[in-house]
């Protein structure tokens, strides 16, 4: 077995993409997922499963119809099961998302910025 770190700043460079996350790792059934945030995304919900958002570099919003959360790199969220929510980053922001494998990035919204939820690197 051949043991190597990730390292995320490496994964990161590897693309420039916008609100497509992409698969770095597998534990059980979870995905570790990374992804470039800049502007609004879309109000979406996960009747499923919770959503854990961990701030990599940058600055995201996670606006709620009720209220907000502002995140910093370091500092992490988890967002339950079922509650609306739209992330929202002024600059680009670099996210590490924890979440079931074959979740949909834009949950009940659907869309255009549906993304393949298979893409690895």
């Amino acid at each position: 077995m051949e043991y190597t770190a990730i390292n995320l700043h490496d994964k990161f460079a590897k693309f420039s993409d916008h609100f497509v996350p992409r698969i770095i790792a597998r534990m059980n059934n979870y995905h570790f997922k990374l992804v470039k945030s800049e502007g609004d995304f879309v109000w979406h919900s996960h009747a499923e499963t919770d959503e854990t958002f961990m701030i990599i570099k940058g600055k995201l919003t996670i606006e709620f119809r009720d209220g907000a959360v502002d995140l910093e790199a370091g500092e992490m969220f988890v967002i339950p099961k079922g509650v609306e929510h739209k992330p929202f980053a002024e600059k680009e922001c670099h996210v590490l998302l924890i979440e079931p494998a074959g979740t949909i990035n834009t949950g009940d919204a659907g869309g255009e910025l549906t993304a393949d939820d298979t893409l690895w690197i």
